[in-house]
């Protein structure tokens, strides 16, 4: 009887019926999470480098970092949970022609791709669609749980690109701004290995509904 108990599973009351979590659930949310932590980290050592030890072996390593970042930002933004699928979409499409346009200038370029955004600002109308991304999911975070971090993250990546690309922040503005950017986007990722696995799954009622309302649609 006890075993038969522990067995089944949760019931949750959401706003359009009750709902289960399942171990598939689980696992996406693991995914996410591990996700952003590799993301976090790969962005923490570049930058990391990249401020206090700056040099061409380094900006060479960023490369690898950076592609590691990118990949894992991709795994979290094909699991993460969002109400409108839309949105969700348009996320995984902002990623996805950010790094085709990495990769373009990884090739085509005979300088280290770091210096190559670095120097030619305009690029960022390219790679700096992954960056959209990543932005959205501070902004999902930080409206669906109110963390400090991920307000301030939120401001403070287009603020760093947007001074860049025009040119109006100072070479030291932006050494301060990337690493605020660092430093916070590490313990933001931190912080979720510590959140409760329902938080980041949300009302899936919420989805069934928004899902049966497409299909009506159709």
């Amino acid at each position: 009887m006890t075993t038969q108990t522990l067995s089944v599973p949760k019931v949750y009351q959401g706003q359009f019926g009750e709902f289960t979590i399942t171990q598939s659930d689980r696992t996406g949310v693991i995914i996410y999470r591990a996700g952003l932590l590799v993301a976090a980290l790969s962005f923490a050592i570049g930058s990391t480098l990249l401020l206090f030890n700056n040099n061409s072996t380094v900006l060479t390593l960023l490369t690898p970092l950076y592609a590691c970042f990118s990949l894992a930002l991709g795994v979290s933004l094909f699991t993460i949970h969002i109400y409108l699928a839309s949105l969700h979409r348009m996320l995984q499409i902002f990623w996805a022609i950010g790094s085709i346009a990495s990769v373009i200038l990884a090739i085509s370029s005979s300088e280290p791709l770091a210096l190559t955004i670095y120097n030619q600002p305009v690029t960022l109308f390219g790679v700096g669609f992954i960056f959209v991304a990543l932005t959205g999911i501070y902004f999902k975070e930080a409206f669906c749980f109110n963390r400090l971090e991920t307000k301030v993250l939120t401001l403070t990546v287009p603020l760093l690109l947007l001074g860049h690309l025009v040119g109006i922040l100072p070479t030291q503005g932006e050494n301060v701004l990337l690493g605020i950017w660092a430093a916070l986007f590490l313990v933001f990722a931190l912080r979720k290995t510590v959140q409760a696995i329902s938080a980041d799954i949300g009302d899936k009622s919420v989805f069934t509904y928004l899902k049966e309302q497409r299909l009506a649609k159709v």
